[in-house]
């Protein structure tokens, strides 16, 4: 999935996409209240996490115009003030979840795959479909209690299929949340990432609508 991270402080930003991307995100991180406001606004993106003191345009303006211009992916908001009215004031104007810094990375990371499972509908950890169950804290996969040996980037895809289970996500769009530097985006690049991913997984999870997408059928799920 891809994550947009904006963070002035250089070693935090630095420190923090390390983290993200070594949990199976994408990163694009900018430090710029600006930069961040248009890169959210004109690339699509699974979350969001945004530091409030930002050069630029502040952390809380960025927000606000994300909302009212129909922007919905979940936002991660930090802040070194971390003041109750200020925690408000940011949810208020879209906010997902809040954290004051300092804080350990393990808890933002917890926090984050928390609140992309709940817009995605989801409020475990284990996400299961069929005979398949995505664990999304250790980012495996098992079919039938059996763990699937999966790529990086195979990963990533059948992670985004199955969060957004039920609904044809089109070739573009997994193309943009699988981007990095060694996956090329031809046209024909997340057909072959499917037909190697579908070779390790039941027949029926991952469907072609052609012209269309990818969909993983959007069953019964079941969790403990």
């Amino acid at each position: 999935m891809r994550i947009l991270l904006i963070e002035d402080d250089r070693r935090i930003r630095e420190d923090l996409a390390s983290a993200l991307e070594a949990a199976g995100f994408v990163v694009d991180a900018v430090a710029d209240g600006e930069e961040g406001w248009f890169q959210g606004d004109t690339e699509s993106y699974g979350a969001c996490v945004l530091d409030l003191g930002l050069p630029g345009m502040d952390g809380l303006a960025v927000l606000k115009r994300w909302r009212e211009a129909g922007r919905d992916f979940p936002v991660l908001v930090l802040t070194a003030r971390g003041t109750w009215s200020e925690r408000v004031e940011g949810i208020d104007a879209g906010a997902d979840d809040y954290l004051p810094k300092p804080f350990r990375i393990e808890e933002l990371l917890a926090r984050l795959r928390a609140i992309i499972r709940r817009s995605s509908g989801h409020s475990s950890a284990l996400i299961r479909v069929g005979e398949a169950e995505l664990d999304t804290r250790q980012m495996r996969l098992a079919v039938r209690g059996v763990p699937v040996a999966l790529s990086r980037q195979e990963y990533r895809l059948v992670a985004y299929l199955m969060l957004n289970r039920g609904r044809v996500v089109p070739q573009q769009e997994l193309a943009e949340h699988l981007q990095a530097d060694h996956f090329e985006r031809e046209s024909n690049a997340v057909e072959v990432l499917v037909g190697r991913a579908r070779r390790k997984l039941p027949a029926a999870l991952i469907e072609t609508r052609r012209g269309f997408g990818y969909l993983v059928p959007d069953e019964q799920v079941s969790v403990p």
